[in-house]
């Protein structure tokens, strides 16, 4: 079950993550904030993950596909926020 406080929290952290990664022209600073949504994906609720992830493995922990990633779990959880 996906409760809407998970979903509220989830959108929050990466929201506030993409918007600095978006923007940032620090490779470190891209790279730390990696690896924190990784980090996060990996205690997330299992159900929202799979749901944002379409199944994907990898999602939001694939270097090349990251901001591509994020972009994509943003706008899902928008969605499912409204």
């Amino acid at each position: 079950m996906i409760t809407k406080d998970s979903i509220e929290t989830a959108y929050s952290f990466l929201h506030q993550k993409q918007r600095i990664y978006i923007h940032s022209t620090l490779d470190w600073q891209k790279d730390d904030i990696e690896m924190a949504i990784a980090g996060y994906a990996d205690s997330m609720s299992p159900a929202l993950y799979e749901t944002i992830s379409e199944g994907r493995a990898d999602f939001l922990r694939d270097h090349k596909r990251f901001r591509e990633d994020i972009n994509h779990a943003v706008e899902v959880l928008e969605g499912m926020l409204s």
